[in-house]
């Protein structure tokens, strides 16, 4: 496991879904402005969504010092 934070730079909420190995899962919601830190296993994959259930973002989590790794990326 390691430590990752992620900052909601926009104007809405944001759900972030985490789900790694061994049946690991982690939904949270994120308010705008707000920073998360939580603690993933490495390889662990991060969707965002936001309005409803518009796809934001998908995410891998990789070691800290390359944070996350964004691996597919969509417009509002």
């Amino acid at each position: 496991m390691v430590e990752y934070s992620y900052h909601n730079d926009t104007d809405h909420m944001i759900v972030m879904r985490c789900i790694g190995e061994k049946n690991f899962f982690m939904e949270r919601v994120v308010f705008p402005t707000e920073t998360i830190t939580i603690n993933a296993p490495l390889g662990a994959e991060v969707e965002l969504w936001g309005n409803g259930i518009h796809f934001e973002e998908r995410m891998v989590v990789d070691h800290p010092e390359t944070y996350w790794k964004s691996y597919s990326s969509f417009d509002n």
